[in-house]
């Protein structure tokens, strides 16, 4: 799905919101669920705009990460912008890989390095201590600083091995307690986005817009 490129000039600041991806895929989820409470809003990835800088994501935490990557496009658009930062995390593992997710290996979006660490991380953890969560944090931030945030989560547990052809990073390996016996790349889309964790991030944000319009 190609993203077509936008005029910023031809946008009105006041209803437009700029997405900071330039995932045409992670853009239509967004719409569609923001939408629904910001009707009068047009939905535009950053990299529909130009060729943007992406910024360093220096945060120890998805919420800092979240920020960092809207106020960046905020700043670089004058409008107002949502971003979200999401990862895998590890019970028995403390908490890892969380904001290191991909590049857990040491180069970012090395799935298949990332994958096999784990692995080799939970080696001797039984089956019933490899609990884990997919985390996403959403955070809208408007042109003048105003912030919203939503939290989202999809539990479940790591498996032994990788199954699946779908999705990406962490999906073969990862088995959500919403679809017992499939992992996340076993999953259609339409069943992944269903449950995952940025789609629950995403209701929980529309749940405070809709408060805060109420």
């Amino acid at each position: 799905m190609a993203l077509n490129k936008i005029d910023i000039d031809t946008l009105d600041p006041a209803r437009t919101i700029v997405v900071a991806t330039g995932n045409a895929h992670k853009l239509v989820e967004i719409e569609d669920i923001l939408s629904r409470v910001l009707p009068d809003v047009t939905f535009v990835a950053l990299g529909q705009l130009g060729d943007f800088d992406d910024p360093e994501e220096t945060g120890t935490t998805f919420l800092e990460n979240a920020l960092i990557k809207a106020e960046a496009a905020v700043e670089q658009t004058g409008m107002s912008a949502i971003a979200d930062d999401s990862g895998l995390v590890v019970d028995a593992l403390d908490g890892e890989p969380g904001v290191y997710s991909a590049r857990y290996a040491g180069v970012h979006g090395d799935d298949a390095a990332n994958n096999a660490k784990l692995l080799k991380n939970l080696a001797e953890v039984p089956e019933a201590k490899r609990t884990a969560r997919f985390m996403s944090v959403v955070a809208l931030v408007d042109a003048s600083g105003m912030v919203l945030t939503g939290t989202g989560a999809c539990e479940g547990t790591i498996g032994f091995e990788g199954r699946g052809e779908n999705g990406f990073g962490y999906d073969p390996l990862f088995l959500p307690a919403d679809t017992p016996g499939k992992t996340m790349a076993e999953l259609a889309p339409a069943e992944k986005n269903a449950i995952s964790h940025r789609f629950h991030a995403l209701q929980d944000l529309s749940s405070q817009i809709a408060g805060d319009e109420a």
